[in-house]
């Protein structure tokens, strides 16, 4: 994870300019560098950088000696970089993953290089020898990246749109930031001036199809054919191999354990695989809840086994529980004591933070995430606050996460009522293509505000893709349950309990508080004292795009207003559940739920 900044064709001074680049240091802690792009005097490019991989040549942007004429900046990790390399015998000059795109593209061409990669990624890459500019973004957009250009021809880029907004333009004094399309790449000219033309922007890949890279991987041979166990089985090989590779770092790995299925999956499946790999340190696992939420209560059922005891402790305001290896004998304490992390064995930290923490915290998360819709909102804070106690208080700095889960598997509450397996087939491709509005957005922003790397192994292209193939009354939800075949696939592996496998769907907003006062509702009570009636009245005539029909939406709009003012289109509607008439976004307001509550 890293923030990635460049400018081709500037009209202003490039060392004023190079301050917004500073709006996204927070993506790269631990070095930066800004460079000027020999021949060209208005062009830059700005890099921070978490060092993950390659700690000694890992700066950028990437030159190597063999192509002077080739700048890389990229954020991301190309899991499958060495199998390329030893199958096209490229020579390496450095240990970085990126450095396959320069000899790929050298190679191939683009296209072919895009199409290559096994990972996730946003990147710039320039050739001044055949004065091109190249822009790239992974299927799912799990990295981040927006752009800005002119009709002269000015072009900036950057990780985050904060990097862009206050950029200087002698032709536009309202520059337009937009986010570049998951998916795809662009081809632009690069012009003697500086400049910069579009030439085409390209779709290289659709979630449904089997990756180009696949052909390079070194997974186990799949079986043919749809019998369930035949995609159980194939179904466990795909998902062993999608954490297996992304272990892929020189910094501590750790996990977000909300005590749901996916987290619970990613946890056990993780720990499976360090212990393989002879990883020295423990796996530290982390959640966050209010007093008696249900994601903490799952999660206990997950810590460290036989030895384990707990101490409690504050950082700035918001207490901390920390499971740890402490002789208990007492059997009463061993039943009320942390059991997906008890049986994974993971050393499990939980995070405690209150109403007004979470409220207080509402105008950070908004500045960081760059939208305002209302269940991302919820859900970031807290993984904001979750992942500032990791920062300031670990060495785990990649994280993985459950995150794509949702929407590959059809796991909303909501897809009970779909009216037919394709259309539940059609809504779940609909969610994986706006992952980038949403929970792919609030992961990475919330991870990246405080310097870490989120990892999310249910959208490695492979087990997606092959997810996407199995025929659609496969993947709906069955007997009342969602995601009954991820379910099913893992029935007899024993990785995590069954109380955990066959746990009810929790949104991450609704399960880090109780049943009886929900984070929805206390945002609610909250808001309601905070926007009047009459503000309500006038929303349309002052916010008449995406206009927010409840005080909750009207106050987070107003939050994101005051940050990036005339930015509302980057938010192209808001998240809601389908099929059913609903008003809010959150699975507790749904009959399904309700009934399973009570249940």
């Amino acid at each position: 994870m890293c923030g990635i900044w460049a400018l081709f064709g500037s009209d202003d001074c490039l060392a004023v300019q190079c301050l917004s680049a500073m709006k996204i240091a927070h993506r790269g802690p631990d070095a930066f560098r800004f460079e000027n792009v020999n021949g060209y005097t208005n062009c830059c490019f700005g890099f921070h950088r978490l060092a993950v991989v390659d700690q000694l040549f890992g700066m950028q942007p990437i030159r190597v000696k063999k192509y002077p004429y080739l700048w890389l900046c990229y954020n991301g990790e190309i899991y499958n970089h060495v199998k390329l390399q030893h199958h096209f015998e490229f020579e390496y000059q450095t240990k970085v993953d990126g450095e396959i795109i320069l000899h790929l593209y050298d190679k191939g061409g683009i296209e072919q290089t895009v199409c290559m990669l096994d990972g996730v990624f946003a990147f710039i890459l320039l050739d001044t020898a055949n004065k091109k500019v190249f822009l790239g973004r992974d299927t799912y957009g799990v990295r981040p990246l927006f752009k800005a250009m002119t009709e002269d021809g000015f072009l900036a880029v950057c990780s985050e749109a904060k990097g862009l907004v206050n950029l200087k333009h002698s032709m536009t004094p309202f520059l337009k930031v937009e986010p570049f399309l998951p998916g795809h790449y662009e081809v632009l000219d690069l012009k003697p001036n500086g400049k910069v033309a579009s030439v085409e922007m390209v779709k290289f890949h659709h979630c449904r199809d089997e990756p180009l890279h696949a052909l390079y991987d070194s997974v186990e041979k799949l079986f043919p054919g749809f019998e369930i166990e035949t995609v159980k089985s194939n179904l466990r090989i795909l998902f062993d191999n999608a954490i297996k590779k992304r272990l892929m770092t020189h910094r501590r790995i750790g996990c977000l354990l909300s005590g749901g299925l996916d987290s619970s999956l990613v946890a056990a499946t993780l720990l499976k695989q360090l212990k393989a790999a002879q990883v020295q340190y423990p796996l530290q696992t982390f959640a966050i809840g209010m007093e008696d939420s249900p994601d903490l209560l799952a999660a206990r059922k997950h810590c460290p086994c036989e030895q384990r005891g707990s101490c409690t402790f504050s950082v700035q305001g918001t207490s901390f529980l920390l499971w740890k290896n402490l002789h208990r004998t007492d059997e009463k304490e061993l039943e009320s004591s942390p059991k997906v992390a008890n049986h994974i064995g993971s050393e499990h930290h939980e995070v405690l933070f209150n109403s007004e923490e979470g409220i207080q915290a509402l105008d950070e998360v908004i500045f960081s995430l760059e939208t305002y819709d209302i269940t991302t909102v919820r859900a970031s804070v807290g993984m904001y606050l979750i992942s500032k106690y990791i920062r300031k208080n670990t060495d785990s700095v990649v994280i993985f996460s459950g995150e794509g889960s949702d929407e590959l598997t059809q796991g909303y509450i909501y897809f009970h009522k779909a009216p037919s397996p394709e259309k539940a087939e059609e809504e779940s491709e609909r969610l994986l293509k706006e992952l980038y509005l949403f929970d792919v957005l609030r992961a990475d922003r919330t991870t990246a505000a405080h310097g870490l790397e989120l990892r999310v192994p249910f959208l490695d292209h492979r087990f997606s893709s092959y997810y996407l193939s199995l025929p659609p009354d496969m993947r709906i939800p069955k007997n009342g349950i969602e995601k009954h075949l991820l379910r099913e696939t893992f029935e007899d592996s024993d990785l995590i309990p069954k109380e955990i496998l066959w746990r009810p769907k929790e949104a991450f907003s609704d399960g880090i508080t109780s049943v009886k006062n929900s984070w929805f509702r206390i945002l609610q009570e909250y808001v309601e004292h905070q926007v009047d009636d009459t503000m309500m009245a006038a929303a349309a005539q002052k916010f008449p795009f995406n206009t927010p029909k409840t005080k909750e939406g009207y106050y987070y709009r107003q939050i994101f207003e005051r940050h990036y003012p005339g930015r509302a289109d980057w938010l192209t509607h808001y998240w809601m559940p389908r099929w059913i008439n609903a008003t809010d976004p959150s699975a507790r307001t749904l009959t399904h739920y309700k009934s399973a509550a009570k249940a």
